[in-house]
């Protein structure tokens, strides 16, 4: 195990809820793009299969610092609800809402890290630039063509 000015247990805890959210999220896109239909289907059913493998590979990675700071990662996942809506403007906004959420956990990650370990402070800036892309994408989906103004909720995720 690396040696590190960090509380290892709350860093592999906020890790491990990493990998679960992200496990989360590669099932409920691989869902989402299942559930769509609409003229505009093929386009939508390839981004949400590459949103499934982008939180794929976040898991990956997340489990990775789990196992690189000597612990167990997490066999369990994230919240599947199903909300069984299923039109696309829903679908963007349940993404929105686990981004956001997943934002949110990086940001917590970072703060536990911040100047103690340069490993782990980049993983998690790195992954927090990751997600407040995806995050600004879907909200870009679900505004109305002319509409520039981002949501309060994505500028609320961004100042902070």
């Amino acid at each position: 195990m690396p040696d590190l000015d960090v509380d290892r247990e709350a860093v592999v805890a906020v890790l491990n809820r990493i990998l679960e959210h992200e496990l989360a999220g590669a099932v409920r896109y691989t869902h989402y793009s299942l559930m769509v239909y609409s003229p505009h289907r093929i386009p939508i059913v390839q981004w949400l299969r590459g949103e499934a493998s982008i939180a794929m590979a976040h898991a990956h990675r997340a489990g990775e610092m789990v196992t690189h700071l000597g612990a167990h990662p997490s066999l369990s996942i994230g919240a599947l609800l199903e909300t069984h809506k299923h039109e696309i403007e829903a679908i963007l906004r349940e993404s929105l809402a686990m981004e956001l959420d997943g934002l949110r956990l990086y940001k917590k990650l970072h703060e536990l890290v911040k100047g103690r370990s340069i490993l782990l402070e980049e993983y998690a800036r790195t992954l927090i630039v990751e997600e407040e892309m995806h995050v600004g994408e879907v909200d870009k989906m679900l505004r109305q063509p002319g509409e520039v103004g981002q949501s309060d909720a994505v500028l609320a995720a961004f100042m902070h």
